[in-house]
């Protein structure tokens, strides 16, 4: 198996950033034809994710709905940091994604991009990228 980091600046506290082609660039330098690949978030904060990466609105999108989504619970955090709505968000869009590798490429839709969804933002992130051969 081989295990790469990748570094994502991001501007927003709530921000999806595509790496689809950080990911793609360190499947093919693991020279894995076909196998698997873990996508992992080292933050409490920050979260993978799999989606829509063919319209740039759908990340904008989709941290909108993040931020509208917390609007609208009744619920206080009591956490000192005062970033609780951050791993909560974490929790539920989950800190990996598992996609296979196909023919030297991660197995991704027509439409499909792979993100950094960040929720305690601006940060300097890493994310690992596994890749093993099936």
């Amino acid at each position: 198996m081989r295990v790469s980091d990748v570094r994502v600046e991001t501007g927003e506290r709530y921000q999806l950033i595509s790496i689809t082609g950080e990911v793609r660039r360190a499947v093919r330098e693991a020279g894995v034809e076909d196998g698997f690949c873990v996508i992992s978030s080292t933050h409490t904060t920050a979260a993978v994710t799999v989606n829509e990466d063919a319209d740039r609105d759908v990340p904008r999108d989709l941290a909108a709905a993040c931020r509208a989504f917390l609007n609208a619970l009744d619920v206080r955090f009591d956490h000192a940091e005062g970033n609780s709505d951050s791993h909560l968000l974490t929790s539920l869009f989950g800190p990996s994604q598992s996609l296979l590798v196909r023919n030297g490429e991660p197995d991704l839709g027509r439409w499909q991009g792979i993100f950094l969804a960040e929720f305690d933002g601006p940060r300097t992130r890493t994310v690992r990228v596994a890749i093993g051969e099936a």
